[in-house]
């Protein structure tokens, strides 16, 4: 049996994956390990999980921080942000602990998120075999192909801070920290990114998303739920909300009162408001359904809610998935791969960051439609919901790339992944 390390960033999606890709290894009977800001990483792991410090001066705080100071941030300005003060600065806070965790641990497998770069810093400087955990796609769809010198800036900022942390300035400047060599675990698959895949590295394994094994987060109000109505999720993640006044805003008044044509026959598997009928309840063509929807955001950032919308400022979401028709986000990729992996059809307001390009990539499947986030309003929004809701192309897309999902596999293969690297890789070393 073989030893694994996951090396995580201090943010919820990208840790969620490797829950569920950790307990399918210790299932197989390897031993599995994390090593991360305590303060937030250790909620998330479940009971007994062993959990290596890193970065202890990041704490819930100093996150929330970061995040209020990008609020409103776009585009270039934003992407900057992002390496300067939130990324680089991870990786030399978290540096001293992953190499103590190397020690204490002695992994056969590094696993490190991209944006965990210290993690890769530290496997290669001490020749340890190490994967890269890919949790979002827009790395691997190379976004700095038509910006050049965006591309360039990255690389010299990586190579930089290599040599900063003691790698030899021959390794620094061979391959990309972003990217194994070794195996890149793709949350994804090839049908979901479309184009865009057959440009990956060549070490990329499609595993698809991993999910299950989080710890409960928070009560619900099941008895809401009508099983007459279409339900509908409106989520923009656990780091957007603070931007969200006039888009939450503008989803109260298209909610208010909403009902949409019900298409004939159902649709993919999942979701109990009355389209696919997982309550048993059978749409009726032409006949103008209700719409219900839940609402994340803490209620006091919002105004008065319609009779048919329910405010909760958080939701166990996997679980509410079930029960769902559609859902309304803000491109992140976990909780669209999550409605993906219900057969849901999208609508995405992209905010920064990976989001519009994981939007895009939900738009070119035809599993979803994008509006602008800044600028749409309730109207627009009542046309696309309608849209998504009626209109059985959209759920029959998101059922494609569901059944994508279902074959590539998730956290087993992701498992079976590394314990083949264990097996074909050196034994990891330990020498400064």
């Amino acid at each position: 049996m073989a030893r694994f390390l996951f090396a995580v960033p201090p943010l919820n999606g990208h840790v969620n994956p490797t829950v569920a890709v950790g307990a399918a290894l210790t299932e197989a009977g390897h031993e599995v390990a994390w090593v991360g800001p305590p303060v937030v990483v250790a909620p998330l792991l479940p009971a007994g999980a062993l959990l290596l410090p890193a970065g202890e001066e990041l704490g819930r705080d100093t996150v929330a921080t970061v995040r209020d100071r990008a609020t409103g941030m776009r585009g270039p300005a934003a992407f900057k942000f992002l390496w300067e003060e939130f990324l680089l600065p991870l990786a030399r806070l978290t540096a001293p602990g992953i190499d103590r965790a190397v020690d204490e641990f002695v992994p056969d497998v590094l696993i490190a998120d991209q944006q965990a770069i210290a993690g890769a810093i530290v496997a290669r400087r001490r020749g340890i075999t190490w994967a890269t955990s890919a949790t979002t796609p827009a790395e691997l769809s190379r976004p700095f192909e038509a910006l050049p010198k965006v591309g360039e800036w990255v690389r010299g900022l990586l190579v930089n801070i290599q040599l900063e942390m003691g790698v030899e300035r021959a390794l620094a400047l061979e391959g990309d920290l972003r990217f194994s060599d070794q195996l890149i675990l793709a949350f994804t698959t090839e049908l979901l990114m479309g184009t865009a895949a057959a440009g990956v590295p060549a070490a990329t394994a499609f595993v698809g998303p991993a999910l299950g094994g989080r710890p409960p987060t928070t009560d619900f109000p099941w008895e809401w739920l009508r099983d007459d109505a279409a339900s509908v999720l409106v989520s923009l993640g656990t780091v957007n909300v603070g931007a969200g006044d006039r888009f939450f805003a503008a989803i109260l008044e298209a909610l208010d009162g909403l009902t949409f044509p019900t298409p004939s026959g159902g649709g993919a598997d999942g979701g109990a408001g009355g389209v696919a009928g997982v309550a048993g309840v059978a749409g009726v063509a032409g006949v103008a359904r209700p719409i219900q929807a839940v609402v994340v955001a803490p209620p006091d950032v919002l105004g008065p809610a319609p009779p048919n919308v329910l405010v909760r400022e958080s939701v166990p979401q996997l679980e509410l998935l079930s029960y769902l028709d559609a859902v309304v986000c803000h491109g992140g990729n976990n909780t669209v791969c999550e409605s993906l992996l219900h057969g849901l059809p999208l609508v995405l307001a992209p905010i920064r960051d990976d989001q519009p390009i994981v939007a895009e990539q939900v738009v070119e499947a035809g599993a979803g439609i994008r509006v602008r986030f800044g600028r749409v309003k309730a109207p627009e929004l009542r046309a696309v919901l309608t849209a998504v809701l009626s209109e059985p192309r959209y759920r029959e897309a998101a059922g494609r790339i569901q059944g994508s999902f279902r074959v590539a596999g998730g956290a087993e293969t992701a498992a079976r992944r590394l314990a083949a690297l264990a097996t074909s890789g050196s034994r990891a070393s330990v020498t400064a």
